[in-house]
């Protein structure tokens, strides 16, 4: 069985490409990959803004369905330009994740993602509650 969660007023955006934000199964929450977009849709152009905003959309989706940063198990994450933007992302990543016991996490070099603009994507798994 599998319960669809989407973060409030955000549902019309994921059906127009056909997938969910995230769903619930098996005491899990498997959530899409998260980018850095604005509110129409549009990648951010300074990436460690770009970085915030992808983990401000991975926070609405958990949210969402009751859970937070705290709630991950398992994180992937696919950078364009990994070695460029590497101290960026990592103060990003810092602040979600400041203390111990971290997710464990996978990141993964790309050539690009689905906007050219994009430098992150973020996928997550999280335990709920």
């Amino acid at each position: 069985m599998r319960d669809v969660v989407f973060p409030k007023n955000k549902q019309a955006s994921y059906d127009t490409y056909g997938y969910a934000a995230a769903v619930r199964s098996g005491g899990f929450l498997f959530v899409s990959g998260q980018v850095g977009v604005d509110v129409a849709g549009a990648a951010i152009a300074d990436p460690k803004a770009q970085f915030d905003q992808a983990f401000a959309n991975l926070r609405d989706v958990l949210s969402a369905a009751g859970c937070g940063f705290d709630d991950i198990v398992d994180v992937t994450t696919f950078h364009v330009g990994m070695y460029d933007h590497f101290d960026a992302f990592s103060s990003v990543k810092h602040a979600a994740f400041p203390k111990p016991p971290f997710p464990n996490w996978t990141a993964v070099g790309v050539v690009n993602l689905a906007d050219p603009n994009l430098l992150l994507e973020i996928k997550v798994i999280a335990k709920l509650g």
